[in-house]
């Protein structure tokens, strides 16, 4: 015990003694008829039990004194269970804090797929827009030749004169403008099967590649990334020189990311620089992000 802690003990022991001592008044003492005893029963017990205290701290202090000891004074089990309380209530808090942090989390990545899969939508109907007008002339194109070709079967007696190539050219690129109209109308389901049976159709058309383009955009909205990113290869075979050829890459590279083959994904990204150097800055800044996705170096 420091010397300070006996000094107040004792000092409050000297209070209370004062308290506890009775009190006599130079009046009282020259009263001439006994007065009663102002304290009752109740107050007499009290101050025994005062007194009592009083010579405990009194005989733990002149101990104290002799033998050098601290005088140690135990906490009570309140605290003790308030701050095992207060610990548990901490736990409690960071435990919060981390789901918080991982719903936040959650809730930014699902944002995200949000906004890809609308900028996926919005660049489908853009690049559709710029291929309207031809297509519909040449849809008004293969209306006549279709028309031209049902005017009547050639004479029994003579043989059927070989396939005319412009009708054949015609009814392509009316099955190509039929299965673009669904897919700007919304109808991925139906523009699917359509692109689909074109590509079986007209394999070695012109515009066979880019309809494999379009193919596996509709695989990649409705999630069949495998099928998406097999038709995005053939699209893009042979590295064309087309308007829609970069964001094919880009859509390949997408659909890698989502089978988990990200090596195969950045490899597809970085021949994007190399094939298509002055593709549009909107695919640039696609490509970035599947980039990141990928985790490329």
């Amino acid at each position: 015990m420091t010397p300070k802690r006996p000094l107040r003990l004792l000092a409050a022991c000297a209070a209370i003694a004062l308290i506890a001592a009775p009190v006599v008044s130079p009046t009282l003492a020259f009263a001439q008829t006994p007065m009663d005893d102002p304290l009752d029963a109740r107050d007499a017990k009290r101050l025994d039990r005062m007194e009592k205290v009083v010579r405990e701290l009194r005989d733990i202090v002149f101990k104290a004194q002799k033998t050098g000891a601290p005088v140690v004074v135990e906490p009570a089990d309140t605290d003790a269970r308030l701050a095992d309380i207060a610990t548990k209530i901490g736990d409690i808090e960071q435990t919060i804090t981390k789901l918080n942090g991982s719903l936040e989390t959650t809730t930014h990545e699902l944002d995200q797929a949000r906004r890809e899969n609308t900028a996926l939508r919005a660049q489908v109907k853009s690049l559709g827009d710029r291929l309207t007008a031809d297509e519909q002339k040449l849809a008004d194109a293969a209306q006549a030749a279709q028309a031209a070709a049902q005017a009547g079967p050639p004479p029994a007696a003579e043989p059927a004169p070989p396939a005319d190539p412009k009708a054949a050219a015609a009814a392509a690129n009316a099955a190509f403008t039929k299965a673009r109209q669904l897919m700007l109308s919304g109808d991925y389901d139906s523009a699917q099967t359509a692109f689909s049976d074109y590509v079986t159709t007209y394999p070695d058309t012109p515009r066979a590649p880019e309809a494999r383009y379009w193919w596996g955009k509709t695989l990649a909205v409705n999630g069949d990334y495998a099928r998406a990113a097999s038709a995005f290869i053939g699209a893009i075979r042979g590295w064309p020189q087309t308007a829609w050829a970069p964001d094919a890459v880009v859509e390949l590279g997408r659909a890698l990311v989502q089978l988990k083959k990200p090596a195969d994904a950045c490899q597809a990204l970085t021949e994007l620089n190399h094939r298509y150097p002055k593709a549009p800055e909107a695919i640039k800044s696609r490509a970035a992000t599947v980039r990141v996705q990928a985790k490329c170096g």
